[in-house]
Formats: C-alpha cells, structure tokens, sequence
C-alpha cells in the first residue's frame, strides 16, 4: 500500500512538471516571430539554430522557477563543478538540479510497477542510484574534460610559440589558436575563447589565465599560468619559455606514458592467476589426473 501511495506521488509529481513545463513554455506571436527570423537568419548563414532535438533552456525554466518560488539561491560549488566540465550556462545548474529531482521519482516508479519481490529493498536502491547518478556523471565528465586539456596543452603551447615568433601579440595568438584547434581540441579552444572575453570585458591578462587555470583544475595548467606570471614580471621572451615549458610537458607526458606501461606487468597478476592459470592446469594437469585416478582404479 505504501509503495503504491508512493508511485502515484511520483507520477503525479511527473504530470505536475510536464503542466509546468507547458504553461511556462505556450507559444506566443512574438515567439513565433522571433523563431521565424532566427530560422531565417541561420538558414541565410548557412548554420543550424539547433544544437539538438531538445531546447534545454525550456527545458530548465520549471526547475529555476521552482527555485526561485522555494527562496533557493544558486549553489557557487556546483556552478564551479558545472564550469569546470565545461557547462557554463545559467541554466545547467537547474537541469542538473532537476535531473537529481526527477531521476529518483522516475526510479521509484518504475520498481514499484515492474518488481514484485524485494520492492522495499529495490525501490529504496533506485532512490539512491537515481539521486546519485548525476553526482557520478558530473565528476565522469570534469575528469574526460581534464584530461583533454592536459593532452591538448603542448599542441597549443607550440603553436602559441609559432604565432608569437611570427610577429602576434600575445593576445592575439591566443585568438588564432583558438580559432584553429576549434576541432581538433574544442575544450581548450573554449578556455581560451573564454580568456580573451574577460580580456574584453576588463579584466587583466593574468586575472583572466589565473581564473582559466581555477576554472580548469589541471596542475599543468596552473604551472602555466605560474610561467606567464613570471614571463611579464621579468621580461623574459615568452616565446622561448612557451618552447620549453611544451618540451617540458611532452617529457612529462612520455614519462607517465612508460610508467602506465611499466604498470600493466603487475595489473596483469590478477587475471593471470585468476583466469588464466586455471585453464593451464585443466588443460595440462587434468589429463596426468585422470590418467593416474583410472590407473589406481585398475589396480584396486
């Protein structure tokens, strides 16, 4: 009876949101017309206006409405951890919030409709899993981007070192990396779009690559950062420095890549003796055994 109530509860929180998500999305003549000329304008250039099938900034305006209507502020520790997985928008915060919301309802449904025994037990682990699950995501999602931009790092530092010699500034080498490793490396292209926008809205060179290297959270980022801070305090020639710091990464990356290597040996122990060596004997052993146990059968 309890798990019943509770499904209902659910759906019902389900067909609320759904409602919600209606009233606050209806269709106006303004929002046609405007939708009209966006299409228009993108369809002129040659790019589409939609970056996919769901418009998530509809899709999060219930869940900042909800927050705002329940006095709820925007948490600074998840809109750092939104950044640094490389969702900077005002609305991913409320998706993900609403993600944590929806998931354990829509867990907790499906056990109480399709499991009959063990509910209690499954539908509080559903709970947790669904609760749980965008926690797992996010930290997945910061670590894929993390390592992205440590591979990236050197390929950038060489080509900044290439522009700058060729006779750009600073900044505008940073530009024209950007602009070129767009495909190749979007996540560090976006990190250094982002530095050349706070360079434009007024803050400093050095304000703007400490605030990419906190965003980040990479340590070979920051010790970046620590070489241009010392590059403009002294008036050392920075390309020399990009040269040698992006020789001193790739050093760093084959070191680490032989010390994955070097590691394999022993991570191979446990399905070698587990797997392996049991089948060697089976294959080897069993047939002396079987041989041995037909002979002392023969003589007793």
């Amino acid at each position: 009876m309890n798990i019943l109530v509770l499904a209902i509860f659910g759906l019902g929180l389900l067909v609320s949101f759904f409602a919600l998500f209606y009233l606050l999305n209806r269709p106006t003549r303004e929002g046609a017309l405007l939708a009209e000329v966006t299409h228009t304008i993108y369809q002129a250039s040659g790019e589409s206006p939609l970056p996919g099938w769901v418009n998530m900034e509809a899709v999060a305006k219930p869940f900042g409405r909800l927050r705002k209507l329940l006095g709820g502020e925007e948490d600074p520790v998840l809109t750092r951890k939104l950044m640094r997985a490389g969702f900077r928008k005002a609305y991913h915060a409320d998706i993900f919030v609403g993600a944590k919301l929806l998931l354990p309802a829509i867990a907790g449904i499906f056990v109480a409709i399709f499991v009959r025994s063990g509910v209690v037990f499954w539908f509080v682990l559903a709970i947790a899993v669904g609760f749980m699950a965008p926690e797992f995501w996010i930290a997945q999602a910061i670590q894929k981007r993390r390592d992205q931009i440590r591979l990236a790092l050197p390929d950038v530092l060489d080509l900044l070192a290439i522009c700058i010699e060729a006779g750009l500034g600073l900044d505008q080498a940073i530009v024209k990396v950007a602009t070129e490793l767009k495909i190749s490396h979007p996540a560090l292209s976006q990190e250094l779009l982002q530095i050349t926008l706070e360079q434009r809205a007024g803050n400093s060179r050095i304000g703007a690559w400490r605030s990419m290297a906190e965003r980040v959270g990479v340590d070979s980022v920051r010790s970046f950062v620590n070489m241009l801070v010392q590059t403009e305090r002294f008036g050392t020639p920075i390309s020399k420095s990009l040269a040698i710091f992006s020789d001193g990464l790739r050093t760093q990356r084959r070191q680490l890549a032989e010390e994955n290597a070097a590691k394999t040996t022993i991570k191979l122990v446990l399905p070698l003796v587990l797997f392996i060596m049991p089948s060697i004997f089976v294959v080897t052993i069993a047939p002396a055994v079987l041989t041995i146990m037909k002979s002392f059968g023969t003589v007793l």
